[in-house]
């Protein structure tokens, strides 16, 4: 749908920060084109969204839209500087005629690459070897091939096709899981349909989560998902923290169901320092970065900017979100 400005006015558009702006945000305000740019921290946003045509979510997983939505009297356009848009995706956004887009294909590549180094990380048991630095101690191990090893990449869009990409390449067979099954994928080879997801998981060396976040996939890694993988699997997920049911994790490692997890996402962002999951065994955990290699910011300002442009001449923009499904069709 096109979305183009008013005859009457320039559109105003609101930034959503946590306290530092978007590089490049002088050119856009410079454009004459655009009305008034309003930046806004989250406290300040309902002073700000009265009479915006435009946002741009650059406070990463703000809900603070959710809490402010009665503010936004004018919008017609929300941009998210995220691939995922769970955190957008409330009643009142998706009811309207709104239009959403996200920043798809930004991470795409960067996460792929994360995703095989904690492959490897795992195969060639690196965290002992750093371990036993650290101690001083002199151990010889032998380690895993990765050639030939079995991946099941949950998520079929952008992210989860660079990660089979990345995968193959280095010798490991793939298969996917989706919200339609098929054979041929040219990425992914045969894709299980996620509700018979229990079938594929038992041939998996990795499941790796590559998902978004709809009520479908939310808690799609319970304790009867985690009965069907493999005691020698490894579980990876660089989607979203709801995917996987924590406390069944926790159980499933400490029993030794498994053989670890790498998790990049949580339920609850920071980590609080009591989670289980800190010293659970297997568990590899970093605070949602397996995207943001150096130079994200930039790319998510370029994309934006693009959609900007697309917004103010009446075009077509880039990465339009189903707001039924929570994610850019196609994906």
């Amino acid at each position: 749908m096109a979305t183009a400005p008013s005859a009457r006015r320039p559109p105003d558009l609101v930034v959503l920060h946590a306290g530092e702006p978007p590089p490049g945000m002088d050119a856009v305000e410079k454009d004459p084109r655009v009305g008034s740019v309003r930046h806004a921290t989250a406290a300040e946003l309902p002073r700000a969204l009265p009479g915006a045509d435009a946002l741009l979510v650059w406070d990463l997983f703000s809900d603070a839209l959710t809490a402010n939505w009665a503010f936004a009297d004018r919008l017609r356009w929300v941009h998210a500087a995220t691939a995922g848009v769970d955190h957008l995706m409330f009643e009142g956004l998706v009811d309207s005629g709104v239009v959403v887009t996200n920043s798809r294909g930004v991470f795409d590549q960067p996460m792929a690459e994360y995703v095989l180094g904690l492959v490897l990380c795992f195969a060639k048991d690196f965290p002992a070897t750093v371990d036993l630095r650290r101690r001083r101690v002199w151990r010889h191990r032998e380690t895993e091939r990765i050639a030939g090893r079995h991946a099941l990449v949950v998520g079929t869009g952008g992210i989860g096709r660079a990660v089979a990409r990345q995968l193959r390449a280095v010798g490991m067979t793939v298969e996917g899981v989706g919200r339609v099954a098929r054979d041929g994928d040219p990425d992914l080879g045969r894709v299980t349909a996620s509700p018979d997801i229990h079938d594929a998981l038992p041939r998996a060396d990795y499941v790796i989560l590559a998902a978004p976040l709809t009520d479908a996939t939310r808690g799609l890694i319970d304790a009867a998902a985690l009965g069907r993988m493999r005691a020698t699997a490894r579980l990876v997920n660089v989607g979203r923290g709801p995917l996987v049911v924590q406390d069944d994790l926790v159980e499933a490692l400490r029993r030794g169901d498994l053989a670890g997890a790498a998790l990049d996402v949580f339920e609850t962002e920071p980590l609080p320092e009591t989670s289980p999951l800190w010293d659970a065994p297997g568990v590899i955990v970093s605070p949602h970065m397996s995207g943001d290699a150096a130079g994200w910011r930039d790319e998510l300002f370029r994309l934006f900017a693009d959609n900007l442009d697309r917004f103010l001449d009446g075009r077509e923009p880039r990465n339009v979100v189903d707001k039924r499904r929570g994610y850019v069709s196609g994906s």
